[in-house]
């Protein structure tokens, strides 16, 4: 038996207001979608994931979707059933994951109980008993409902492929809420199976709220340290920070020698436990002669993101006896917070002498060292 994850993301998300739809909003350093992505992609069961997203909206998607694997992004259309339906044509698995791009958490047990109830049903939805009193009326209760019967649907919902295609077919015309509404309406057999509060939709802007607090309980805090020294050779300017600094003297590397990003992009890579520098960028490499250090920044933090984590502050100190720091120090602070996507308030950058001692007091070169405090799922890296 194939599955195959087809998730949903065709919404304009207006109800959470902003100008970017909130399937691509970044929620703890990554995008919803991305989050939704990860979570059905990482199940063993699943054998591929593919993404609905709105027309005009690819290039959002493509970069919410950075390094991940889910074929050709498709087009749905104005209504939810138009774009479940450019999925289904374009996949031919035997089972059929349907979800909602703005439930960014999965838990994986919620997939084997859906999985499992196929064995005697055509198809099988989460869902969780309602707690609350319920009653219908506007503005003024005009009676009490019996909620012993009563669910909350969520996502995914798991379908065989060729049920699924017959109830949209059945339903044709008619407007629902989700898929398992057109099974129920064609007559075939739904199971309910236990949901999860993690599966709750991103709606409002108190749901975002919940999710961030979700999100930062489930991680754990590592902390990362890096190094870097370049000697002094040729002329000026020096790159510090990702801010030219004029001196008389340049400094020699196989980049830009910009020893305050080495060092942080150091802390970085260590804090999520994928090695160092020049690992990534091998300085035989001759495509890194001469580089921007930023790409080496950007790239250590996607690869912290990626992983579901958080950049929460990255501290950086100077060692050198000249050119002097204290001028540019904001200057950089601003720059590296740019290049991390941070709030200025997260970098810290400072600057000390060695009073004359060792290769920097004799003015040779320049060394950094930092410190970075990553939040991180425990089995990252």
């Amino acid at each position: 038996m194939t599955v195959t994850a087809l998730i949903v993301a065709a919404g304009s998300g207006s109800r959470m207001g902003g100008e970017v739809p909130k399937q691509y909003r970044a929620l703890g350093g990554k995008s919803v979608l991305a989050h939704a992505v990860d979570a059905l992609a990482g199940h063993p069961r699943i054998d591929s994931v593919r993404v609905v997203i709105g027309e005009g909206q690819q290039d959002e998607a493509a970069r919410a979707l950075t390094g991940r694997d889910v074929g050709s992004l498709l087009i749905g259309g104005a209504e939810r059933a138009d774009s479940v339906r450019a999925g289904l044509d374009a996949v031919t698995s035997d089972v059929i994951l349907i979800h909602d791009a703005a439930r960014p958490f999965c838990p994986p047990d919620v997939i084997d109980r859906l999985l499992d109830a196929l064995a005697d049903h055509e198809g099988a939805v989460p869902v969780l008993a309602i707690a609350d009193t319920v009653a219908s009326g506007v503005g003024t209760l005009d009676q009490m409902v019996d909620r012993t019967r009563l669910l909350r649907v969520q996502t995914p919902q798991a379908f065989h492929r060729e049920d699924l295609m017959y109830a949209i077919e059945e339903t044709r015309g008619r407007k629902y809420t989700d898929e398992s509404s057109a099974l129920v309406a064609a007559g075939l057999k739904v199971a309910a199976v236990e949901g999860s509060s993690m599966l709750d939709k991103l709606t409002t802007a108190e749901d975002w709220r919940r999710a961030e607090t979700t999100l930062a309980a489930s991680l754990i805090t590592r902390t990362g340290m890096g190094f870097d020294v370049h000697a002094f050779a040729g002329e000026g300017p020096i790159m510090m920070g990702g801010i030219a600094i004029p001196h008389d003297r340049g400094l020699a590397g196989h980049s830009d020698a910009d020893v305050v990003l080495h060092a942080i992009t150091d802390a970085l890579l260590g804090a999520a436990g994928q090695g160092d520098i020049g690992q990534h960028f091998p300085p035989s490499d001759p495509q890194w002669k001469g580089a921007s250090s930023d790409r080496f920044l950007e790239h250590a933090a996607s690869l912290v993101r990626k992983y579901g984590g958080l950049i929460d502050h990255v501290d950086c100190t100077v060692i050198c006896e000249a050119p002097k720091v204290g001028p540019h120090r904001e200057a950089i602070r601003a720059k590296v917070a740019e290049i991390l996507g941070l709030p200025i308030s997260s970098v810290s950058i400072k600057a000390t002498t060695t009073e004359r001692l060792g290769f920097t007091g004799r003015g040779e070169g320049i060394a950094a060292q930092a410190v970075a405090t990553v939040r991180l799922p425990a089995k990252a890296g």
